[in-house]
């Protein structure tokens, strides 16, 4: 028998194993490494650690035997380039931001099991131990390569001190590692125009030798686990569609050695100076932080048979997770625990353009914190969050849905609900004629034979919702659980107010006893659903009804109940003093916190959130046509959108600086050194056609290509593409699911050349975008296809003379 960790948390000393337990089910629940060289944001907050820990407390209130361990990720170059930044160690920055991530998850009421660092002996110890054992079996392979070297630095650079174009979709700020702009995997060698981070100055390449983990040969039994995982997991579509692309193209050798200091080192003779790469090295941090929690921790990482591992992350950590992960512990030929299910989430975004951390553009947890105004605390984040989150596709964060999901969903639905029924129970006013006080915080009996009907079918609303939720959140439906939720809470309105309780109490009390008695059972099962979702409101709820926290977790016993809610308070209960749960935010809060958080971190802090370009951004889908009524005045026809000019920096980031006009593909052709590129020559009403290279090969036949007519995107500055030049894009629509892709298409009468534009974003269009402002970037979250599968901006149609733009079939899908 395992021993009983009894965690800090003393108020529910009985609920964690340190082991793992025999006959019961034992989950182990993960969630992305934040990096430490940052702040995280909501979209960071909600797609890995809030959703891990809404799951972690269903599991627990179920009576799961589970664990959830998180930790900051602080070895690698993110770390060496804030360091710099910041004229830090790399020590000093791991425990300055080490302490404000557990600042930011202790305010949002994240309960983890262990909240770790990846720099312990214990991860020193396990991933030099996985190393010797992959090297044993013969999976690692040595290998000189190509590396680019710094001579200003004098030193080797790691990907992230290497920035240059995409050689993908030509994006001109991709890092050596990974493109922001397109989330493909890159090597900094296949950069277009390199440069040295640190210097500005162009690498060299320099012979140098690491090591390689073999995938090759893990490929068969790497697609069996997939194969079987995902199956028996419920992966999601993007999930395996991204995962299945990696397979479909064929696996590589991957290095997990980098020639730098800050990291774990490498056990090989010559490999001094090199660690292991982060790739290899994060996910190893959570076995070794599971280790920092328990001694026990191979009963829960060499266990598969008796341990799921549920693991949750945003959708461009996929890869590591389902195919570099699971392939590093196969490779050991040990019995790990590999994961079972993946939680993965699309992006959220911030006011119709993009969370970023590097520009401080949206709301940081620390923000979030720091609100100033009481009416927004964690609870009511959380259940935006969790409410808006991102499973099937990207999601928008607004000031306005925050307010609006507080005032008519918290406010007007559960709180309502809540404070209606425990004020009519807690009353020792009595009407008139009735002698006695009326209940004064004791709950009657439910069993007045007049009140049975409308208990009855209150019972039956109740109790396939609370099925429902339960089936759901087995399947981590997150998103879909808080909807039920409200359902039910929106049942009990109902009930309450199609009883009038008020009324019934002035002909007979036990009748609308009984009814209060329902009322106060349904408020207890609404304190257990939603814990999950908001902690600290199931606290205050149970708080009022002096209900023990032991007696509303969902057990089967709660669970069988929810379909007769009039059993669960016993007649005679005393309750506490009711309290009201949550406040309006009036329309002028709302507008001071869109207001207060406008610009980046940097504007804010220097008092220039008023002024700053990024508040006009953040504003423009809310004053669309006065901002589009003042672009054309004042702008040179020769200016162009990369200008310095006061008039061109204050314009708003919306459709109209796009150039997009209808073209008609005359030609188009495999890219001779790319198999997912096409080059087309497209007609679009000037003298000569433009060269585009698209990355369409995968999805759309040769021969459909031909003689199509398509909205280009003919502002951008023209990009080399492994060789070939593109001078435009293409627009086309990708389905939810990521499956498929369709071009957006002109009327067959448009006339190539013709202006493609929208209601109210006609001004004169920037005569080249600058892709160091991210424009495109911003304006592409708003552009999607709507039911009709009309290609819109922010719900307009894209239009030309001859008529509005479509795709074939997709509807809802992203426009890029």
């Amino acid at each position: 028998m395992h021993s009983r960790y009894v965690c800090k948390e003393a108020s529910q000393s009985d609920r964690f194993w340190c082991g793992v337990c025999a006959g019961q089910r034992n989950i182990l629940i993960t969630s992305a490494l934040p990096y430490v060289n940052n702040v995280p944001h909501l979209g960071n907050i909600i797609g890995c650690v809030l959703s891990a820990d809404c799951y972690a407390r269903y599991c627990r209130s179920r009576g799961y035997n589970c664990i959830y361990v998180c930790g900051t990720d602080e070895y690698g170059t993110a770390t060496e380039t804030k360091a710099l930044e910041e004229g830090l160690t790399c020590q000093e920055i791991c425990d300055k931001y080490n302490a404000i991530h557990r600042d930011i998850y202790q305010w949002f009421d994240i309960d983890f099991d262990k909240f770790g660092r990846t720099p312990t002996w214990q991860q020193t110890e396990i991933a030099q131990g996985i190393y010797s054992v992959l090297e044993d079996a013969k999976q690692l392979v040595e290998q000189e390569s190509q590396q680019l070297y710094s001579e200003a630095a004098g030193k080797f650079l790691a990907d992230r001190f290497v920035t240059g174009t995409c050689p993908k979709c030509a994006y001109e700020d991709a890092r050596g590692d990974q493109c922001d702009q397109c989330g493909n995997l890159l090597a900094a060698e296949d950069l277009i125009n390199p440069k040295c981070k640190l210097t500005g100055t162009v690498p060299v390449l320099r012979p140098t030798k690491h090591v390689y983990l073999d995938l090759p040969s893990l490929t068969p039994q790497l697609q069996a686990y997939i194969t079987s995982s995902s199956h028996a997991g419920g992966w999601s579509s993007n999930c395996v569609q991204v995962t299945n692309a990696w397979m479909r193209d064929g696996l590589k050798l991957r290095c997990i050695t980098r020639d730098l200091k800050w990291g774990t080192p490498v056990p090989r003779p010559g490999y001094e100076d090199k660690v292991f790469y982060v790739w290899f090295d994060a996910p190893i941090g959570y076995i070794s932080i599971t280790a920092n929690y328990t001694h026990d921790w191979k009963a829960w990482w060499q266990n598969p048979e008796n341990v799921d591992l549920v693991q949750f992350m945003g959708k461009d950590n996929v890869p590591f997770h389902t195919v570099i992960f699971p392939a590093t512990l196969l490779g050991t030929r040990q019995p790990w625990t590999l994961m079972k299910s993946i939680s993965v989430t699309e992006y959220l975004n911030y006011e119709g353009g993009k969370f970023s951390k590097s520009r401080g553009v949206g709301v940081f947890g620390n923000d979030a914190k720091d609100t100033g105004i009481p009416n927004v605390h964690a609870q009511v984040w959380r259940y935006f969050l969790l409410s808006n989150r991102p499973e099937t596709s990207d999601t928008d964060f607004k000031w306005s849905d925050l307010a609006a999901k507080n005032n008519s969903e918290l406010l007007a639905n559960l709180g309502n609900f809540v404070n209606r029924s425990l004020s009519f129970a807690a009353s020792r006013q009595a009407p008139c004629f009735l002698p006695a006080y009326l209940y004064d915080g004791v709950i009657p009996a439910g069993t007045a034979e007049a009140a049975q009907p409308a208990i009855a079918e209150l019972n039956g609303r109740v109790g396939p919702l609370v099925e429902q939720y339960v089936a759901a959140l087995e399947k981590i439906k997150l998103k879909e659980g808080i909807r039920l939720v409200m359902a039910i809470s929106a049942a009990g309105n109902k009930f309450f107010q199609d009883t009038t309780p008020w009324v019934v109490v002035k002909e007979n009390k036990e009748h609308c006893g009984a009814l209060i008695n329902a009322c106060a059972g349904l408020c207890v099962l609404l304190a257990a659903l939603v814990e999950p979702y908001m902690p600290s409101i199931t606290r205050k709820v149970l708080e009022q009804l002096k209900w023990a926290p032991e007696d509303a977790r969902l057990s089967d016993g709660l669970i069988s109940k929810a379909g007769a809610v009039h059993t669960i308070v016993p007649e005679g209960h005393h309750m506490g003093q009711p309290q009201v749960l949550f406040r309006t935010i009036p329309k002028e809060e709302e507008e001071a916190l869109r207001t207060q958080f406008a610009g980046s971190q940097a504007d804010r802090a220097s008092g220039a959130a008023s002024t700053g370009a990024s508040a006009g951004a953040a504003a423009a889908g809310s004053a669309q046509s006065s901002a589009s009524s003042s672009k054309a005045p004042g702008k040179a026809k020769g200016d162009k959108g990369g200008g310095k000019g006061k008039k061109a920096d204050a314009r708003p980031v919306d459709l109209s600086l796009l150039d997009l006009r209808v073209g008609v593909i005359r030609k188009a052709e495999r890219h001779p050194d790319a198999d997912s590129l096409y080059v087309e020559e497209v007609d679009c009403g000037e003298a000569e056609p433009r060269t585009v290279v698209s990355g369409l090969a995968k999805f759309i036949p040769l021969e459909a290509m031909q003689g199509k007519r398509v909205v280009l995107v003919a502002n951008l500055k023209p990009a080399n593409m492994r060789g070939v030049k593109s001078q435009a894009m293409v627009l086309a629509a990708t389905s939810p699911d990521g499956t498929r892709v369709e071009l957006v298409e002109p009327p067959e009468s448009a006339a190539p050349g013709e202006r493609v534009t929208a209601d109210g974003f006609e001004a004169e269009p920037e005569e080249q975008l600058n892709p160091k402002k991210k424009q495109f970037e911003q304006i592409q979250p708003d552009l999607l296809t709507n039911a009709d599968c009309l290609a819109c901006y922010k719900g307009l149609p894209l239009k030309c003379k001859a008529g509005p733009c479509k795709v074939a079939s997709i509807v809802g899908g992203g426009i890029k």
